[in-house]
């Protein structure tokens, strides 16, 4: 076969004769969109009816902006957490052209060098990893502008639906293009963002639980997913410092341009512009004020109590010296939600009840928030009703109108509204404000209810109302306008007066661990003493136990539906249990810097009030306390037809019909794992080392045993309650003796009671003669003899389920 050889000349001149059909094969931006809608705006973008593709004019190349994802329609599960009107990742993004391409770049934000060399600059650049988010053709351009096509990207699953479903083993989902779509009617474009939106459709198998429960097929799971391009914010802002005392969350980067005598760390706290317009005046109106938006599908009387509890936070700005520097509003009937203009309070449905949540966008290069979004659950003011009727019964006749326990409830939403808009206003968690009396709404508050002297619930002080001491000073502290004043002096002497008033905060690390050792950080409680409230709650629950019945339930409802209202009555000393137990083993600290004062350091709580709490504890481990009523047990019935059990509903093992040990076994193991938690030992064990005078693990677990297995003589279901906190004490002893969480030498102090306990239940035995009132004592002892000798449990045990109690 004969080969054709090409010169090298006529090869170029091949070459150069290729390139204008390739620029004419790219058309101009105006000729490609000759026929398609035009949306003016930050980021211009043109939608083609006929398609459904958006293309976006990228006119500015290289120019960081934000980047925001979000969930406009969500799944409707809390157990799954994907929301509507969820925020996701928020980026600083620029586009950037690659010949024929354009590539989005996630700019690294944490990793910066603050100095005015560039080479210094670049070599941070250089050294840590941006992400490239998405890669676009051009399909058309002109000298100053390119156009992509937007939709694959939008059309993709940036908000990690699918991640999502597979992390709570829910199935596994993918993308299913076919039944996937641009969403126009909010897709929108404005001066300083383009809001860009898409229906996308996942396709499963093997789908969970929680995903039957909230969609309409399981094995197709459709959402919307909402883009938002916005403009940065101008340079007038100023960020503010974090201090550990202040009351916010921290923005952080890292300046590796920092001096060698100076922390590489840099903190912020997040916040909106606020600004006054007369800042030497003492109070003014500000520049332009923060506005909130209520969700518009709020019913009344929720939707009152929402704008009531939200507008609090005004007097807290008032305090800072503003004037309607805070307001809320209802959302304009056309206005969307997800639109980055609007700071928006939703009100969120799900298929069970579960958390409320603030979250925001902030710039990350300054800390300045830019949306509030305000999640809020709608079923959580239906569990506080169920609460309150539990305590009330209320329903003598059986058609009692019931709105002095409703209006209770209302103000538990008022009190949720402030707290969730407080985490958008860049608000921290302060667990050790219901020790000041109820001084935050940024609190987890529990109803402060009492017994008068009828025997009637007393709810007047249910939940405190308006803004709390704490609040209105990290108010002061985020937004005070120091433009006439020296910023640090002013910010300092806020912290001062805050300790002046004895104001202290504690936030989520230290107050959430089951292990925690702060003696005021706490979930859901009240009082300054949390031993004598445990005690002082208890006395109302024993109350409300003994009354319980029909009264509790309205004419025409199954009596089977008295087992949820049960529940969270029988569980309503649970929170003040887990307050109590950290004064065990507590240490008493604060969020200190070095000053000119004398520092306060990490003080042991005395062992007076150890042992107080200890006692308290060991209470609710008793048969009386444990014990459900007979009147209760004989009551309830099965499951009436057509209803079913659910989560809230109480899981035993005697089938169908209600488990009398099944509540008195988690409310014991409750107490049980708190009481014997690894760290608490560890703690004791030390502190006692430390100081003969403190509180050690030998005296608790000396007080423990005599408890527990040295007991009163008891009969009945009282023997049977007494048996099982045996078991459970004898079981979580072994499950610690064989943990790598509890020090060794702590473990050798489990060993020995586990030994005591073989010995006395086998002389008690021994001595007593062997009979059918012994049987339990053998068995719990050849249990331990087992492990004593193998190390393991030698049979298989789980201790019930604690049925859900956050949040309320």
């Amino acid at each position: 076969m004969r080969k054709t050889r090409f010169a090298p000349h006529m090869l170029s001149a091949l070459l150069l004769a290729m390139i204008p059909q390739a620029h004419a094969a790219i058309k101009s931006i105006d000729e490609f969109t000759d026929k398609l809608n035009h949306f003016p705006g930050f980021y211009a973008f043109y939608s083609d009816p006929a398609s459904g593709k958006i293309y976006l004019d990228v006119d500015k190349l290289s120019q960081p902006f934000l980047l925001q994802h979000s969930l406009p329609y969500g799944v409707g599960s809390n157990d799954i957490g994907l929301d509507r009107g969820q925020l996701g990742s928020t980026y600083l993004v620029q586009f950037e052209r690659f010949g024929d391409k354009v590539m989005l770049r996630a700019l690294n934000t944490y990793f910066r060098a603050s100095a005015d060399n560039s080479a210094e600059q670049q070599s941070v650049k250089e050294a840590f990893a941006s992400s490239i988010l998405n890669g676009f053709k051009v399909v058309a351009e002109d000298d100053d502008s390119v156009l992509i096509d937007y939709t694959p990207y939008l059309l993709s699953d940036v908000h990690g639906v699918s991640r999502t479903l597979a992390a709570r083993k829910q199935g596994s989902y993918s993308l299913d293009a076919s039944r996937s779509a641009t969403y126009m009617p909010r897709s929108k474009a404005f001066m300083k963002n383009t809001e860009l939106e898409a229906v996308l459709t996942f396709k499963g198998s093997k789908p969970g639980e929680y995903v039957k429960q909230a969609t309409a097929n399981p094995y197709a799971v459709t959402i919307h997913q909402h883009h938002s391009l916005i403009e940065l914010p101008d340079e007038n802002y100023q960020p503010r410092a974090f201090h550990p005392q202040s009351g916010y969350w921290s923005i952080e980067h890292k300046d590796y341009s920092a001096p060698l005598s100076e922390s590489m760390y840099v903190r912020y706290i997040p916040r909106h512009r606020l600004n006054k317009k007369d800042p030497t005046a003492k109070v003014s109106e500000p520049v332009e004020p923060i506005v909130y938006y209520l969700d518009p599908g709020v019913p009344e009387p929720v939707k009152t109590a929402l704008l009531d509890g939200a507008r609090w936070w005004d007097q807290a700005f008032e305090a800072a010296g503003y004037k309607n520097a805070f307001q809320v509003k209802v959302l304009p009937e056309n206005a969307d939600p997800m639109d980055i203009r609007y700071n928006v309070i939703q009100w969120v449905h799900r298929a069970t009840r579960g958390w409320s949540y603030g979250a925001s966008v902030i710039d990350p290069r300054t800390g300045e928030i830019i949306k509030g979004h305000v999640t809020l659950g709608s079923l959580r003011v239906r569990q506080d009703i169920l609460i309150a009727e539990a305590l009330a019964a209320p329903f003598v006749k059986g058609d009692e109108v019931t709105a002095h326990l409703h209006a209770m409830a209302l103000d538990r939403i008022r009190q949720l509204s402030a707290h969730e808009i407080g985490h958008t206003l860049g608000i921290a968690h302060n667990f050790s404000a219901s020790v000041k009396d109820r001084a935050s709404v940024m609190d987890y508050p529990h109803p402060l209810v009492g017994m008068n002297d009828q025997g009637e619930l007393d709810i007047s002080k249910g939940y405190a109302s308006g803004m709390g001491e704490w609040d209105t000073q990290v108010i002061k502290y985020g937004y005070s306008d120091f433009t006439a004043v020296d910023e640090s002096q002013g910010l300092a002497a806020i912290l001062a007066e805050n300790k002046s008033k004895g104001l202290e905060f504690i936030s989520d690390a230290d107050a959430r661990p089951k292990g925690g050792a702060h003696p005021t950080a706490h979930l859901w409680d009240n009082g300054g003493d949390p031993a004598a409230e445990l005690t002082r709650v208890l006395d109302i629950r024993r109350k409300a136990l003994a009354r319980f019945g029909l009264n509790n339930i309205k004419t025409g409802e199954a009596l089977s539906q008295l087992e949820e209202k049960l529940v969270p009555l029988y569980l309503f000393h649970r929170y003040q249990v887990e307050s109590a137990v950290k004064l065990i083993g507590g240490v008493d600290y604060d969020y200190e810097v070095r000053g000119a004062q004398t520092a306060k350091g990490a003080q042991v709580v005395g062992k007076a009030q150890q042992q107080a709490a200890l006692s308290a504890l060991l209470d609710t481990l008793s048969p009386e306390q444990l014990m459900i009523p007979e009147s209760v047990l004989a009551l309830i019935p099965p499951k009436a037809y057509g209803e079913y059990k659910t989560r809230e509903s109480i899981k035993g093992r005697t089938g169908l019909t209600l488990d009398a040990m099944a509540l008195p076994e988690v409310a014991a193991q409750h107490t049980l794992s708190l009481l014997l938690n690894p760290q608490r030992l560890n703690r004791l064990a030390q502190q006692g080392a430390r100081n003969h005078a403190n509180l050690n693990s030998d005296d608790l677990l000396n007080t423990v045993y005599q408890h527990v297995f040295q007991p009163k003589a008891e009969s009945g279901m009282a023997t049977k309650l007494a048996q099982r906190v045996q078991f459970l004490t004898a079981y979580r002893l072994a499950e610690l003796g064989s943990s790598d969480k509890l020090a060794p030498e702590v473990q050798a102090q489990l060993r020995y009671y586990l030994s005591q306990l073989v010995e006395q239940y086998s002389d008690d035995s021994l001595f007593g003669g062997s009979s059918k009132a012994d049987a339990f004592d053998t068995y719990l002892a050849d249990l331990v003899a087992q492990y004593l000798e193998s190390g393991q449990w030698p049979q298989g045990f789980k201790a019930l389920p604690m049925p859900p109690g956050s949040p309320i």
